[in-house]
């Protein structure tokens, strides 16, 4: 199976252009930049209409308009993942968010631990603690995710949230990508990551 990732795309998913082909794009967060229902609809209206098989998308700590929201109207073949799965081909993915409201409270961690043993590509925002994380002198990653992996026999993790660290990184057989398409000024867009699983 064949993955393109992107994540912290913040408006600028139109700029987007001549993007490889994939069985699956999955967007892992941060298509909005204020968070309003108007940056949102522009979003899903473009993410919908791309050419692939599959689509998946979490929300991210940018995209609060869509805190509990239940998405009406979705083509079959768009997916969003909230604290939830879908089978794909036989590949487990599952999607956690990440919305303020949850990372202020308990919440978030029992998001975390919630994770399915079975899952085989696990989506969350934020990276785990330690794996493409780290800007600033300083790792922004998740120690409840980071725990939570040596519990889970994954074949991939797909993140972003930390601009600067953009890219791929095998570890322990998993493939770990930072999809942060801005970079850490907003100066640049970066590739997406073509996964292959």
């Amino acid at each position: 199976m064949k993955i393109l990732h992107l994540s912290d795309t913040h408006n600028c998913h139109h700029r987007l252009r001549d993007l490889p082909e994939a069985d699956v794009m999955v967007h892992s967060g941060d298509f909005c930049m204020v968070g309003t229902e108007q940056e949102a609809l522009d979003f899903l209206n473009w993410f919908c209409d791309l050419p692939y098989k599959h689509k998946i998308f979490i929300c991210g700590n940018h995209d609060d308009c869509l805190y509990g929201a239940n998405i009406d109207g979705l083509p079959d073949n768009v997916h969003q993942l909230s604290n939830s799965g879908i089978e794909i081909d036989g590949v487990k993915f599952y999607g956690v968010p990440m919305f303020l409201g949850d990372c202020i409270t308990e919440r978030q961690r029992h998001n975390y631990e919630k994770i399915p043993g079975d899952t085989d590509v696990l989506i969350t925002h934020s990276p785990a603690y330690g794996i493409l994380d780290y800007d600033d002198g300083i790792n922004y990653g998740s120690e409840e995710i980071l725990t939570k992996l040596s519990e889970l026999h994954l074949k991939a993790h797909l993140f972003g949230h930390i601009h600067a660290k953009h890219g791929v990184l095998v570890q322990n057989g998993i493939k770990f990508s930072n999809g942060a398409i801005m970079n850490a000024d907003h100066s640049v867009l970066n590739s997406p990551n073509l996964i292959l699983l």
